[in-house]
């Protein structure tokens, strides 16, 4: 039996755990009123959209990022969430977190909820890049999609939620991290807060941005691990005659290039990717981890006593990157004559496996936007979406991501948004999260 067959077999028993007894596949008199109250507010929210987009908020610019994060706090309060700025250590150089809660951490109705987004961008301070610039039906600006929209979406749908009297008796727990474009050091420090709100919660909804694939809605049940390695290799320096002799061996250039060609020619396969980003080799290297940077000396009638190379891999799932680490080990191990390597491992963000858990939580979110009248909703290949927050929290609960605003372009000076996402973002993820605590 296939693995997808498994996970669909798994999340219909979680699903029919989930769904309360008696639930019909149309809205209720109460679900009407929560989309008409999206609705209602919808001018509203792209005025809001366009106050934080303003302010820029590149992850180095503490200032900014406190700014839209006190934007944020502020219509959180009035919806009766305690809000608190999480502060970072002086040495991370990092702005610190938006936490947010609302009602008791145990005694409330239904699922207790963690909803992630972030304030940064990738936008720094001196960034050209135009900060609000709408064109019809869509506007660019730093951070629009990724993910100020996003944030928007959380608040309209708990907004409309707190209008018809859906959050009383609910535990809602909201986390806006202000450095996840570059997470700070230690990690285990930077994401302490919502790693703590996860312990406390049932479920996590993350709004990255919704992709859209042929035409076709979709969410993240799966998200794939962002790690490196570093090789270190080593060689014997002598004339160049006489490399590949039995005497002076092949010589580290030689050693390394052979490793890395064997990772290339045994080691591919699904959701796994591991680049090569920085190599140097010769008889006198530097390797700068800070600034990504490089030297090397050597002599064409010399034998290369070292090289190093490193650069990212990632992997869907811990059992993956157990075996294909264990494998890339094996492969450093089998130097050629006359050489030494080794290689090391880290992980930065953990993989967000897909699981049954979060697959019914897609057919719950899914469902909900087919009754709203906005089309189901289908599972991205976790190979298409780059690392997020939610993973640090994806060990501990069932999560689902890429619940925000639709945009394209993420990252770069094009980045713009189509405004009619926020709205139907806002409906789709009122009603989940309206389900799911009752």
């Amino acid at each position: 039996m296939s693995l997808v067959r498994c996970l669909l077999i798994a999340a219909g028993a979680a699903l029919t755990a989930t769904t309360p007894a008696g639930y019909a596949a149309e809205l209720s008199p109460i679900e009407q009123r929560i989309v008409a109250a999206v609705k209602e507010r919808s001018p509203a929210a792209l005025q809001f959209l366009e106050r934080t987009v303003n302010v820029n908020s590149g992850t180095m610019n503490f200032a900014g990022v406190r700014e839209t994060g006190r934007l944020f706090g502020e219509e959180l309060s009035e919806l009766g969430f305690t809000t608190r700025w999480a502060e970072m250590p002086p040495a991370m150089q990092r702005a610190g977190h938006l936490v947010a809660t609302r009602g008791p951490a145990t005694g409330a109705q239904g699922k207790r909820l963690l909803l992630i987004g972030h304030l940064d961008t990738v936008f720094e301070a001196d960034s050209p890049v135009q900060r609000w610039n709408r064109q019809g039906d869509r506007v660019r600006g730093q951070g629009v999609s990724d993910m100020k929209g996003g944030n928007v979406i959380v608040l309209e749908a708990l907004r409309a939620l707190q209008r018809v009297g859906a959050l009383e008796n609910t535990r809602i727990a909201v986390a806006f991290s202000g450095d996840e474009e570059r997470a700070g050091e230690p990690i285990a420090v930077a994401r302490a807060d919502m790693i703590e709100l996860a312990r406390l919660s049932d479920m996590a909804l993350a709004f990255e941005g919704a992709v859209t694939e042929g035409g076709r809605a979709t969410a993240t049940i799966g998200r794939r691990a962002s790690g490196g390695w570093r090789l270190q290799v080593s060689g014997k320096q002598g004339h160049s005659a006489g490399v590949f002799s039995a005497s002076a061996g092949y010589g580290a250039i030689y050693e390394a290039a052979r490793i890395l060609n064997t990772f290339r020619d045994q080691l591919i396969e699904p959701d796994l990717t591991f680049n090569v980003g920085l190599m140097v080799g010769g008889t006198e290297t530097t390797i700068d981890d800070l600034l990504s940077k490089g030297t090397a000396f050597g002599k064409g009638n010399v034998i290369a006593n070292t090289a190093t190379a490193r650069g990212d891999l990632r992997y869907l799932t811990a059992e993956q990157r157990d075996r294909v680490q264990a494998r890339m080990r094996a492969i450093v191990a089998a130097s050629l004559p006359g050489t030494s390597a080794k290689i090391s491992f880290t992980e930065t963000y953990p993989p967000m496996s897909p699981t049954a858990g979060n697959l019914a939580l897609l057919q719950l979110y899914s469902q909900a936007s087919s009754d709203a009248g906005l089309g189901r909703v289908e599972a991205l290949p976790p190979g298409q979406r780059g690392a997020g927050d939610v993973q640090f929290v994806a060990p501990l609960v069932d999560s689902l991501d890429g619940l925000g605003a639709s945009g394209r372009g993420s990252h770069s000076p094009d980045e713009d948004l189509e405004l009619a996402s926020i709205e139907r973002g806002a409906i789709r993820a009122a009603l989940l999260i309206y389900r799911l605590t009752r």
